[in-house]
C-alpha cells in the first residue's frame, strides 16, 4: 500500500500552553509575521432607544453583533472624515 503524506498536526492554543508549561520549546509556533496591536480601551456610550433599535436591526441584517456594527460604522465615518481633511 503506498504511503500518503500526512499534513502536519495543528496545535490548539491550549496544547501549546501545555507544552510551554512542561518547559518545552514552543518558538516554532511563532513566526513573527504578526503585527502588535495597541491595547484596547473599553468605553461606555449611551444611545437613544431609536438609534439602538437601528443598530440592532442592522446587526440582524448583517448577521453580526451590535458591537461589530458600531465599530464598522464608526471606522467608516472616521475614514470619511480623514479623506475629507486630506482633500482640502
Amino acid at each position: 500500500m503506498p504511503k500518503t503524506l500526512e499534513s502536519p498536526k495543528t496545535f490548539t492554543a491550549d496544547e501549546i500552553a501545555e507544552l510551554a508549561d512542561k518547559g518545552e520549546d514552543i518558538s516554532r509556533f511563532f513566526t513573527n509575521a504578526g503585527k502588535m496591536m495597541p491595547p484596547i480601551q473599553r468605553v461606555n456610550v449611551d444611545f437613544a432607544l431609536p438609534m439602538l433599535k437601528e443598530l440592532d436591526q442592522t446587526a440582524v441584517e448583517l448577521n453580526i453583533s451590535r458591537q461589530a456594527v458600531i465599530k464598522t460604522l464608526l471606522r467608516q465615518a472616521l475614514d470619511q472624515q480623514h479623506m475629507a481633511r486630506r482633500a482640502r
